[in-house]
């Protein structure tokens, strides 16, 4: 029997639960500023890439698509990621421009799902993060045909060697094709776990009259 279909090798792991539990009064009442705690506390806690985000998309056959990918700014407007656009996830929110992200901290046992519109970020945000990227990154974007097929690696590093030698006398500018995307969140939940899977789950739900927030059974 392999371990996929081993019973044992699929119970949950323990030994990182916290004793705590998540109440009401422990949440602020803006979930971007809760977002910022948590996210502070999971990077001051040695959390590896602590902005590493699940994103899901569908396009307009309702077919879902799912990676991971960073998290370059958040502030009161939304989450803004930024990729080719000519990408899958980028043709997926051209035809339905609606998405969902995930963060998993399971150092501190702690899930945050949001969801909500995508809007394509301004030329200026757009350029102004390109321009921080570094040098290599930023001739791999020329070079990448993000998410069509190529022969091989053989290809690609051809690709970044023209892109190279194409920009070898200045700075590299950012492709017509490559910008970010902010999600604006219409729902946030935030998941503490527990023992006995008896988790803390809370929903921000956006309203006319603000958020709301709900405490979900696990």
């Amino acid at each position: 029997m392999g371990p996929m279909n081993d019973p044992r090798a699929m119970r949950a792991p323990t030994g990182f639960h916290t004793d705590r539990p998540l109440e009401r009064e422990d949440l602020l009442g803006d979930p971007i500023a809760q977002f910022r705690r948590w996210f502070d506390e999971a990077a001051e806690a040695g959390v590896v890439w602590p902005n590493a985000m699940a994103l899901a998309t569908a396009g307009g056959d309702g077919k879902p698509t799912a990676r991971h990918v960073l998290l370059r700014g958040v502030d009161e407007r939304g989450f803004t990621f930024f990729t080719n656009r000519d990408s899958r996830k980028s043709r997926d929110l051209a035809e339905n421009p609606r998405a969902a992200i995930l963060f998993l901290w399971k150092e501190l046992d702690r899930q945050v799902e949001i969801d909500g519109r995508v809007e394509p970020t301004t030329d200026e945000e757009s350029d102004s993060y390109f321009a921080a990227r570094p040098r290599g990154a930023q001739l791999g974007a020329w070079a990448s045909p993000q998410s069509a097929v190529i022969a091989d690696r053989g290809e690609l590093m051809h690709a970044v060697a023209d892109a190279g030698a194409r920009f070898a006398d200045g700075d590299v500018p950012r492709p017509p094709n490559w910008g970010g995307f902010r999600i604006v969140p219409e729902r946030l939940e935030f998941w503490q776990g527990h023992e006995h899977r008896l988790h803390d789950r809370f929903a921000y739900t956006r309203g006319d009259g603000g958020w709301r927030i709900d405490r979900l059974a696990p």
